[in-house]
């Protein structure tokens, strides 16, 4: 495993990480979600991904009693959570100072964890002033209960005018940003994000690399009864299916039998490439499925520029 620098930070985070979206919960119990959890831990993962939504807050309740059980020492992982859908209520959503301090506070508790590494903004709020959410997470900064704060699919405008907002103020703005990004979805990484790594050196922890596990290549046929697609309330993710160029993908299996790899592996490899990715996040429904993605980084050397530019070519 190796480690890269969390944009302009010291930080430094293994270039694989593990989530918990989806999964946990829906279909990982405490018991298999432990072992995925310690299994990555001991390869070198030192990053556990997390959010307020997820599974309702159930997810960071799992992951806490697991942190607690596994006592590893605080200093050795980072761990993060994500405000914006903490309820039905008007004030349980968004990103108004109240329900950012709230969210943290109820995400500490749930993570049994005195203060978190990353905090994310999980979308934009329309709603509440940029410059309320940057007042926000600089006194959680100062309060010591987050390390970082950082941006989930934000617009590069919107990133843009959180950091135009902070240095106003003199204020700390956002040092990552959470986007989706994998072979089949790059324009707003690659294109609209340009100017903004170059520009403030943000870092990224990106999510589902494998398209949601499209590009393994076990949809290209049907929808497996087990799979995220037919999790309850993930409904929007069977949706998508229908937008997806299944030729494409096909190619990318071919590729991967020629090198003689899997496909996920080669997905992960295509990320990882990239060199404004800080970390890949990967997600598994059983252990067998995280030792296959994790095994990924042992073929950096096969994905060359050439391989990489034969994939950006396919689409």
């Amino acid at each position: 495993m190796e480690y890269r620098k969390l944009g302009n930070s010291g930080l430094k985070i293994s270039e694989l990480s593990f989530g918990s979206w989806v999964t946990f919960v829906n279909q990982l119990n405490e018991k298999s979600a432990m072992e995925c959890m310690s299994y990555a831990y001991n390869q070198g993962v030192n990053f556990f991904d997390n959010a307020e939504a997820y599974a309702s807050g159930e997810s960071e309740v799992l992951m806490g009693n697991i942190l607690k059980k596994l006592k590893w020492n605080r200093d050795t992982y980072i761990v993060s959570s994500k405000v914006f859908w903490g309820g039905e209520l008007p004030t349980q959503r968004g990103l108004s100072k109240k329900h950012i301090h709230d969210a943290c506070n109820a995400a500490l508790k749930r993570l049994r964890v005195d203060y978190l590494d990353l905090f994310f903004c999980h979308r934009p709020d329309p709603d509440t002033p940029v410059i309320e959410t940057v007042y926000a997470m600089n006194d959680l900064l100062h309060q010591g209960k987050i390390m970082y704060w950082g941006t989930s699919e934000w617009s590069a405008d919107e990133i843009n005018e959180a950091f135009v907002c902070a240095k106003k103020f003199n204020l700390r703005g956002p040092l990552m940003e959470q986007p989706q990004y994998n072979i089949l979805c790059r324009e707003r990484f690659e294109k609209e994000y340009k100017n903004i790594f170059k520009k403030y050196k943000i870092g990224s922890t990106i999510w589902s690399p494998l398209a949601s596990g499209l590009l393994t290549g076990k949809y290209n046929k049907s929808i497996p009864k087990k799979s995220r697609f037919k999790v309850k309330g993930y409904e929007w993710l069977a949706d998508s299916i229908n937008e997806v160029d299944f030729n494409k993908i096909e190619k990318i299996i071919d590729l991967s039998k020629k090198l003689n790899i899997k496909p996920s592996q080669l997905a992960i490899q295509w990320c990882l490439k990239n060199k404004n990715v800080s970390s890949v996040i990967i997600g598994a429904s059983k252990l067998s499925q995280l030792k296959e993605n994790l095994k990924s980084i042992n073929y950096s050397e096969i994905i060359t520029d050439e391989i990489v530019d034969e994939i950006n070519n396919y689409v």
